[in-house]
C-alpha cells in the first residue's frame, strides 16, 4: 500500500528519470521505477546475497540495460559518484542503523537540482532535512513514516521570494 502511494505520487516524474536506490534490499523500489518508465535505475545493496539475487532477478526481467546493480556500502558508493546526477533517489535504510544524517548529507552532491527524495523512516523518527528539501507529500502507518520531498533550488528560493514575481 505505501509503494503503490508512493508511485501515484511519483507518477509525473517518472517518465525519463535516472533513479537511485540506496539500500535496494529486493530492489522493489527501483525496478519499479524503470516498469513505470524511469530510463534507469542503480541499485546499490551492502548485503552480498541480496545484490545477487538482485543481479539475477535484473537478468531474468531482461533489464540488464536500465538497471544495474553494485554490492556495497551505499555511503562509499554515493562518494565515488561525483559525476552522476539522478532525478529521483530512495532511501529506505535499516532503521537500527541510523544512516539517515550521513546519507542525506551526502545525497545532494549526486541528485539534480529539481531532484525528488523518497525517506522512509520508523513512525516515531522524523530525519531532519537541511532546508533545500521541501516536503512535497508524507504519509505514514502504525511502524513507519515516508516522505517524498523535492529539492528546492536557490534560484526557485529567490523568485518565490521576489514580491516583483507574485
Amino acid at each position: 500500500r505505501v509503494r503503490e502511494t508512493l508511485f501515484n505520487w511519483l507518477q509525473p516524474a517518472l517518465p525519463g528519470a535516472r533513479v537511485l536506490d540506496l539500500f535496494a534490499g529486493t530492489g522493489v523500489l527501483g525496478l519499479e521505477a524503470v516498469s513505470r518508465g524511469a530510463a534507469s535505475a542503480q541499485l546499490v545493496e551492502a548485503e552480498p546475497g541480496l545484490a545477487r539475487a538482485l543481479q539475477a532477478a535484473v537478468g531474468r526481467l531482461g533489464a540488464t540495460g536500465e538497471v544495474a546493480v553494485h554490492r556495497g556500502d551505499a555511503l562509499a558508493w554515493l562518494r565515488s559518484q561525483p559525476d552522476r546526477r539522478f532525478d529521483i533517489a530512495f532511501v529506505d535504510p535499516p532503521f537500527a542503523a541510523g544512516l539517515w544524517e550521513p546519507v542525506l548529507a551526502a545525497l545532494p552532491a549526486v541528485l539534480a537540482a529539481d531532484a525528488w527524495l523518497y525517506v522512509e523512516s520508523p513512525s516515531d523518527h522524523v530525519p531532519v532535512m537541511s532546508p533545500e528539501w521541501a516536503v512535497h507529500r508524507e504519509n505514514g502507518t502504525r511502524d513507519v513514516r515516508y516522505a517524498l520531498y523535492r529539492r528546492v533550488t536557490l534560484a526557485a528560493i529567490d523568485s518565490s521570494s521576489d514580491p516583483q514575481t507574485t
